[in-house]
C-alpha cells in the first residue's frame, strides 16, 4: 500500500541504544528512523520514544524489539502500535519476514536469508554481484526481485531495468523495507509478478544486454537452475550479452557441487564462455 509518509522503521540495532540512552537519563537521543539510512533527534519521554513525525514507542514495546534480533518493525505515521514487518504467503506458502543486519536489511524465505550477512551487509553483497557482471548499460533483466536491492543498483547506470518477483508477498515487505524505496519510485524499473520461468519465456528474443540471475537455492527452485531456463536466458540476450548468476559460496562443498552443474548447463544452453567469480559467489556467462 502507498503512504505519503513511510512509517518508521526500527530494529534492535535502534533500540538498543535509545534504553541505554533512557537508563543514563538522557532527554533526547539521535537515532535512525528507517534502519540506519539516515538520523533523527527523539525525545525521550515517561511513555517512550517520541519522534519527529509524533510516532511514539513505548519503552516495553522497545525492550521488545531490542531483544528479537532477526526482526524489524514498522511504527505508522502518528501511531503507537509497533508491528513486526513480515508477511505469510498464500503463493508460496513462506513466512516471509524483514531482517534487520549492521547495514541494508536481508528478507528471511521460510527461514533462509536471502543474501550474505557474514563478513559483508546485503547491500554490499549487492553491489559486488552487479560489479562482477560487468559494465551495467542497455537493458537489463533482474531474475528474481526480493527486496529489490539489484534492481534498484542497477538501474543507476542501466538505461531500463525489468524485474521479475514470483511472490506478491515478497513486494509487500519490500515496500515495508526502507532501502527498497527506490523500486517503487524509479521510473527506470519496470516490475513483472509471476514465475521467473515462465515469465522469462514471454519476453522478446535479443532485449537485454545483461541478465542478473539471483535465484533461491536450488532446493527451493530447481527449475531456475536447468538447462531448459538457461536456454531462455540465452535466448533474450543481445549478441554477446551476460549472464551473472548467484550460486552461493564457490569454496564450499554445496556450491562447488552447484556451480559444477549450473556450468555444465550453462554450455549447453549455448554460452560460449563460464567464468568463475568467487569474490560476488557467482558464475559470469557469456554469449
Amino acid at each position: 500500500m502507498d503512504r505519503d509518509e513511510p512509517p518508521v522503521a526500527l530494529s534492535h540495532f535502534q533500540a538498543a541504544p535509545l534504553l541505554a540512552a533512557r537508563a543514563a537519563g538522557a532527554s533526547h537521543a539521535v537515532t535512525s528512523p528507517n534502519l540506519g539510512l539516515s538520523t533523527v533527534e527523539v525525545a525521550l519521554v515517561p511513555e517512550g520514544v517520541r519522534f519527529p513525525g509524533g510516532e511514539m514507542v513505548a519503552w516495553a514495546e522497545l525492550e521488545r524489539i531490542r531483544k528479537a534480533e532477526n526482526q524489524c518493525f514498522a511504527i505508522e505515521q502518528g501511531e503507537r502500535e509497533v508491528r513486526p514487518i513480515r508477511v505469510f504467503s498464500e503463493t508460496t506458502n513462506w513466512l516471509r519476514s524483514l531482517m534487520p543486519t549492521v547495514g541494508a536489511p536481508t528478507m528471511l524465505v521460510a527461514g533462509f536469508p536471502m543474501h550474505r550477512i557474514k563478513g559483508v551487509d546485503p547491500w554490499e553483497d549487492t553491489l559486488r554481484k552487479v560489479a562482477a557482471a560487468g559494465p551495467i548499460a542497455g537493458h537489463v533483466l533482474d531474475t528474481a526481485t526480493g527486496l529489490g536491492y539489484t534492481a534498484i543498483a542497477a538501474a543507476r547506470t542501466a538505461d531500463a531495468v525489468t524485474t521479475i518477483e514470483l511472490d506478491p508477498a515478497g513486494l509487500e515487505v519490500a515496500r515495508e523495507n526502507p532501502w527498497s524505496r527506490e523500486l517503487f519510485s524509479n521510473p527506470k524499473i519496470t516490475q513483472i509478478v509471476g514465475d521467473a520461468y515462465e515469465e522469462v519465456a514471454k519476453l522478446p528474443t535479443g532485449a537485454f544486454s545483461l541478465v542478473l540471475h539471483d535465484p533461491p537455492t536450488i532446493s527451493l527452485a530447481g527449475e531456475l537452475y536447468s538447462t531448459a531456463f538457461y536456454r531462455q536466458l540465452y535466448r533474450v540476450l543481445a549478441s554477446r550479452g551476460r549472464v551473472f548468476h548467484y550460486i552461493g559460496d564457490l569454496s564450499s562443498a554445496l556450491g562447488k557441487r552447484v556451480a559444477s552443474g549450473a556450468t555444465k548447463r550453462l554450455r549447453e544452453a549455448g554460452f560460449r564462455r563460464v567464468i568463475p567469480h568467487s569474490e560476488a559467489f557467482g558464475l559470469l556467462a557469456v554469449k
